[in-house]
């Protein structure tokens, strides 16, 4: 049995309309949401990417050493890491030569990743959970 990655994505709002909310109340809205993982609640995270454990290795490996590498590496200590706004531009930077780079094996999935990462730069409730699974 092979080991995945999945990275699941938090990009939706759960109302109607949010317009006569208070940032203030909007923002304890969405934190809310965003911690419900931790009671239980993922179906309310959509599958934005996966990949074999191994190969998600080989892509992060080739960071260059640091707290970027750091992050994405704690996957495999803890089984599952959550990047949200304030790891976006420590993690934009790092990858940016990977989404740039033809000659990378794993382009694609850096750049896919740099758009989330300017999606949760626009949103900063969008989230990203990693998990690794049998």
């Amino acid at each position: 049995m092979s080991v995945k990655v999945i990275f699941y994505v938090l990009n939706q709002k759960f109302l109607d309309s949010d317009d006569d909310m208070p940032e203030q109340a909007q923002q304890v809205m969405y934190y809310s949401l965003a911690i419900g993982h931790h009671v239980g609640v993922i179906d309310c995270l959509k599958t934005m990417m996966e990949c074999p454990l191994d190969e998600y290795e080989q892509w992060f490996s080739q960071l260059p050493e640091g707290e970027a590498r750091r992050k994405m590496a704690g996957l495999l200590k803890f089984g599952e890491i959550t990047i949200d706004s304030t790891h976006t531009q420590l993690l934009a930077h790092a990858f940016a030569p990977l989404a740039q780079d033809a000659n990378t094996l794993h382009q694609s999935w850096s750049q896919q990743l740099l758009q989330t990462l300017y999606d949760i730069e626009q949103e900063p409730a969008i989230y990203l959970m990693v998990k690794r699974r049998p």
